[in-house]
């Protein structure tokens, strides 16, 4: 995610000092897809700083996610149309990553959703046509979440930062991505983890406190 880590990376592959295993790495590849990847406690000072980032996509290739934990005061209705469906006027515009934040993508969940791409009861989508039909239809059970830019990985960068610890895995579900406070997401998921997560999600933000 960070620049300087992926310049590293190329640093060492072209040194030679990772190919053999990189290649074998990439020979067990996983995908990520519907999972949350939480600071490990090495982003401080950067846009991932105390983050919980959903992965939408994962292969060979790279990865595209959103970061659950960055609300803005943005409303939809200021943010993209005044012209939108009543039930999405007052929905809050999230920063979903540093990557073109532009770009529109939104998360929908249902009750019943067949085709979800990101995880079981849950779809990515992108187009502002699919957003308005979406708000225009009803669906008692209907949530959705609209971010501004996103957060993506070439190929082999997420791995890497992996490896370095930069990231704790935990598993996604509804009520994590839709239900939970942003604010509080982070540390509320270290917290019923192992103690050493304890530890990190209870640490001052300013170090210099301690």
């Amino acid at each position: 995610m960070r620049l300087s880590s992926w310049r590293q990376f190329n640093l060492d592959c072209h040194s030679g000092k990772r190919v053999a295993d990189w290649g074998r790495g990439m020979a067990g590849f996983k995908s990520l897809k519907g999972q949350l990847l939480l600071d490990g406690g090495q982003l401080r000072g950067s846009f991932f700083h105390r983050s919980v980032v959903l992965i939408c996509q994962h292969d060979e290739n790279g990865a595209f996610g959103l970061v659950l934990t960055q609300p803005t005061d943005n409303k939809l209705a200021d943010a993209l149309s005044p012209d939108l469906p009543e039930s999405l006027k007052e929905h809050c515009l999230f920063l979903g990553g540093p990557v073109q934040p532009t770009a529109l993508s939104f998360l929908h969940t249902d009750a019943f959703l067949p085709n979800a791409s990101v995880m079981p009861r849950v779809n990515l989508g992108h187009d502002l046509e699919a957003l308005v039909e979406l708000g225009s239809s009803f669906s008692p059970s209907q949530q959705i979440k609209v971010f501004a830019g996103y957060a993506g990985w070439t190929a082999g960068q997420l791995e890497g930062e992996l490896e370095r610890k930069s990231w704790v895995v935990h598993p996604a579900d509804i009520d994590l991505v839709f239900n939970s406070s942003p604010t509080t997401l982070w540390q509320e998921i270290l917290r019923n983890k192992t103690w050493e997560h304890r530890l990190l999600a209870d640490a001052p933000e300013d170090l210099a406190w301690n």
